[in-house]
């Protein structure tokens, strides 16, 4: 697929309808779209889709997804932990269902794992169970599995105290998905611009007249455009991007939580399963939890580590000694010298701490047309589980700028 260093007005985009008759008809493009995380990709393909407009992405890397949307666990959430009337709750459970539909429609690499939340002592038994009865409430199927099941499906699991499975939590080929999302993207006409640092953006006319966007390319070039509508899917960067649009009283301080990873080179010992310690309440994480790669190749995390720097992607051999109790006491005959450092991943939060569900500090997506600025779409605080909902998140914010 063919990609451009910095931004033009292509030629496809010479005609287009304006979406609204109180937008500008001289812009240059109808949808603006800043990073292309899967998110932004998602959201990019499905603007690209409406009849008459045009769409760019803006990423300022050479290539798509490079940030916290390949450095994660590749994990199709079942939408288990948040408040039942949370965008993350609605957004995960209506993604979690268009992901597994698409993967299967377009041969995206998938696998339906299922998971397994384990407890080992009376308090995160109640735990678990809590969100056993909230998944009820929420209509995401879980169950109890017994002692007798457990061995015989999973021999290699500790679970002193109990197990709740989640049945439709799954992973996903991450690259294979933001490939396709990029050439669906392509297919519908919509553009990518890559290496396109974005450095100012002003409201024409309180946006009323769109959105003038100024970007430079790694050789210094400037460039601008204008677009009747623009949607900050940033990641990492979504706070800075905010801050150049609303008022100083609007702006955002931005928060990164580092999770480190850790590989797994012993053939020994396995799981069909992704493995969850029961989460308590007040955390910052799901714990350092055990996941599977496409190959069925067992790698542990994240962990939680408060970084200032969103660009310190440095495993730390300290993270890994603090890991390995909680991988043993699920996983009691792993090989702790098989278990080395991989890689690591920043997830932007809006707060420091937090609660990972409902409760003090708890941190839900943020997606709204911000107040005073028309056709100016926030999405903040796009952590897990983002890559699950990016599906709907696109779905949303068609329905905001199209409502």
């Amino acid at each position: 697929m063919a990609t451009r260093a910095c931004f033009s007005v292509p030629r496809s985009f010479s005609s287009h309808r304006c979406f609204s008759s109180t937008r500008a008809a001289a812009a240059d493009v109808t949808h603006a779209v800043i990073g292309a995380g899967v998110v932004g990709l998602a959201v990019a393909r499905q603007l690209a889709a409406r009849e008459g407009t045009s769409t760019i992405l803006l990423e300022r890397h050479d290539a798509p997804g490079t940030e916290t949307s390949s450095r994660n666990s590749e994990v199709i959430h079942a939408g288990l932990y948040y408040g039942a009337d949370s965008l993350k709750t609605k957004l995960c459970i209506e993604g979690k269902q268009m992901m597994y539909d698409l993967c299967a429609k377009r041969g995206i690499p998938h696998i339906n794992t299922k998971k397994w939340i384990v407890a080992q002592t009376e308090e995160q038994w109640e735990a678990s169970l809590r969100v056993h009865e909230h998944a009820q409430t929420i209509g995401v199927p879980t169950r109890i599995v017994g002692r007798d099941e457990a061995q015989r499906r999973e021999p290699e699991v500790r679970a002193e105290a109990g197990i709740v499975e989640s049945p439709t939590t799954g992973i996903v080929d991450s690259h294979s998905l933001m490939t396709f999302l990029q050439g669906d993207l392509e297919d519908r006409g919509g553009d990518c611009a890559f290496l396109t640092s974005v450095t100012g953006i002003e409201a024409l006319n309180g946006g009323r007249d769109g959105y003038k966007i100024t970007a430079v390319s790694p050789d210094g070039e400037e460039t601008s455009i204008t677009a009747e509508t623009l949607v900050n899917s940033a990641g990492n960067s979504a706070c800075w991007i905010n801050n150049m649009v609303l008022p100083e009283e609007r702006h955002r301080i931005p928060y990164y939580a580092k999770g480190t990873y850790f590989s797994y080179s012993a053939s020994q010992p396995k799981t069909s399963v992704l493995v969850y310690p029961a989460t308590l309440p007040g955390t910052g994480g799901l714990g350092t939890h055990l996941t599977l790669d496409m190959g069925g190749r067992i790698r542990f995390g994240p962990d939680v580590e408060w970084v200032d720097d969103p660009t310190d992607l440095r495993p730390s051999p300290v993270r890994l000694q603090q890991a390995l109790p909680e991988i043993l006491s699920y996983l009691p005959r792993v090989n702790p010298e098989a278990i080395d450092l991989d890689y690591c991943g920043i997830r932007p939060k809006l707060g420091r701490g937090g609660a990972v569900n409902t409760g003090k500090g708890f941190q839900d997506f943020i997606i709204q047309e911000e107040e005073g600025f028309p056709g100016f779409i926030n999405l903040l605080g796009i952590e897990s589980p983002g890559l699950t909902s990016s599906l709907a998140i696109g779905k949303m914010v068609e329905g905001l700028l199209y409502r």
